[in-house]
Parts: structure tokens; C-alpha cells; sequence
């Protein structure tokens, strides 16, 4: 089951190219909502505005070389490590639903248009990714959803309490799960398979299709704005926000005279207080 292409198997009963004229009209949806989401939002135009602004105030010139580096780092750091978030367990599960996700698109490309009938025998390491895929997307997403939310480990709200902005994450975790129920129920050979690939196409539909209401364009975006937090610190703007840096010992400091001058003598001693669990 792990190693067979479930959609060659499909094949027997949906033509191939209509399969793969499904993936390239999703491919369509991500292209299209991810221009709207950025007409309507006008994200392009406040972030070439923002970078303008920081390169006019700027208190030092970044050279080419610095230019690179921080490039580099943005991508190391702030993407494919999703450095920007503080709690390991949000970032790990962040991680898995993001290397997931990534698994799981190019194993179903990869299956669809190269291998999509018996005859063209699959490599065995396309339909594992897949599976492997779904799975780590399952694994982050549920995660995320029962465990990590701000609104549900922080704020005490219920977990099934659904908002707007939940729309990415929702579509995204349903989709892979009905996926993966839809190919073990086809190995099967179950009669059920047939519903749970109409669920499974009419929740990718929704995730491909609601970019402009959802937050998957934001993993377009973020590799930008990361950079130009990075450039605005090197350049001195911080983006006019304060900023303490290693560089500065003597600010840091001070801070934290200023902080412990502030805080009640008795803070948390001999109460017992519960561990942060926010982000």
C-alpha cells in the first residue's frame, strides 16, 4: 500500500488527464488568488513603500555583500527553519506541516503527470513521500490545532471553536487526512473509496480555492518580509521600532536596571504560578 501509486490505480476508473488537469487548474488557483490576495490586499505595494522609506532614513549603507548574507540568513533561518517563532513546539509543528506539505505537492505531481497508469511503474520513493507527507501534515496540523493554539492553550476557548482564519490550516489538515482515507480505503479495495474521494477532491478544492480568503498566500510572502526586517536592522530604521542588540551591551544594561527598578519586590516569590503556555 505504502509503495503503490494510488493514483495509476485510479486511472482504471478516471482518465489521467483528467486528474492532471484537476492538479493544473489547482496550480491556476494558487497562481490567481495569490495575484488578488495581493492586488486586493495591497501587500506589494506597502512592502516596496516600506522598503523605500527604510532605505531613505537609513543610518548606514548595506553593500552587496551584506545584502547577501542577509539574504542567506532569511532563508536558513526565518524560512526553512522558521526561525521567527520562539516556542519550539510551534515551530516543530509548524515545520512538520510545512516539509509536509512540500512532500506531499511534488509526490502528487510527481505520480499524476510522470506515472499516472500501471504501465508506467512508479518508483517506490514517490508514494512513500507521499504518504510521509500527508502524515507529518496530519502530525503538525492536529498538533497545532488541540494543542498549541493561543486561543485554546492559552485562553481556555474549545478547540472545535472555528473563526475565518482558521480556513488554511482547517482545509489543509482535512484534505491530507481525507487523502490518506481515500487511498487506504482504494488499497482496500473498499466500496467506500468512491466517497472518500469525492470528500477528499471537494476539501482540496476548498484549500486551493480560498487563497484569498486564507492565509496560504503568506508562505509567498514571508521569505520578503523576513528580509526586510533583516536589511532594516543592519541599516539602523529597525523598521522605528527599539531594538536591543548584542552590539550594544551597555543598552541592554541599562534596560534591565530600568526593568528590575520597576518590578514589584516580592514578584512570584513563594507563589506558585502557572507556566506560560502562549507564543
Amino acid at each position: 500500500m505504502f509503495t503503490s501509486n494510488p493514483f495509476a490505480e485510479l486511472s482504471a476508473s478516471i482518465s489521467p488527464a483528467i486528474m492532471q488537469a484537476y492538479v493544473a487548474i489547482m496550480m491556476l488557483l494558487v497562481v490567481g488568488g495569490t495575484l488578488f490576495d495581493i492586488i486586493h490586499k495591497r501587500s506589494a505595494t506597502y512592502f516596496f513603500a516600506n522598503w523605500r522609506t527604510s532605505k531613505s532614513k537609513a543610518r548606514q549603507q548595506v553593500g552587496g555583500g551584506k545584502m547577501l548574507s542577509l539574504a542567506v540568513q532569511s532563508a536558513v533561518v526565518d524560512v526553512l527553519a522558521s526561525g521567527e517563532f520562539c516556542n519550539m513546539k510551534r515551530r516543530l509543528a509548524h515545520l512538520l506541516g510545512m516539509y509536509g506539505f512540500v512532500l506531499y505537492v511534488v509526490a502528487t505531481i510527481a505520480m499524476v503527470f510522470w506515472y499516472p497508469i500501471p504501465a508506467t511503474p512508479t518508483p517506490s520513493y514517490w508514494p512513500l513521500l507521499w504518504w510521509l507527507g500527508a502524515l507529518m501534515i496530519c502530525v503538525g496540523g492536529y498538533w497545532f490545532w488541540f494543542f498549541i493554539r493561543v486561543d485554546v492553550a492559552a485562553e481556555g476557548q474549545s478547540p472545535f471553536r472555528i473563526m475565518r482564519a482558521d480556513l488554511f490550516i482547517l482545509s489543509l489538515v482535512i484534505s491530507a487526512t481525507l487523502g490518506l482515507i481515500w487511498a487506504y480505503l482504494q488499497a482496500e479495495g473498499s466500496g467506500w473509496s468512491t466517497v472518500a474521494l469525492g470528500l477528499y477532491l471537494i476539501a482540496t478544492t476548498v484549500l486551493f480555492g480560498s487563497i484569498p480568503w486564507s492565509k496560504f498566500s503568506h508562505m509567498f510572502f514571508k521569505p520578503a518580509a523576513a528580509l526586510e526586517k533583516r536589511v532594516s536592522k543592519a541599516n539602523g530604521t529597525a523598521q522605528n521600532l527599539p531594538t536591543l542588540t548584542r552590539d550594544d551591551p551597555e543598552q541592554r544594561k541599562r534596560h534591565s536596571m530600568e526593568l528590575l527598578q520597576k518590578a514589584p519586590m516580592r514578584m512570584g516569590l513563594g507563589i506558585k504560578r502557572e507556566a506560560p503556555r502562549h507564543y
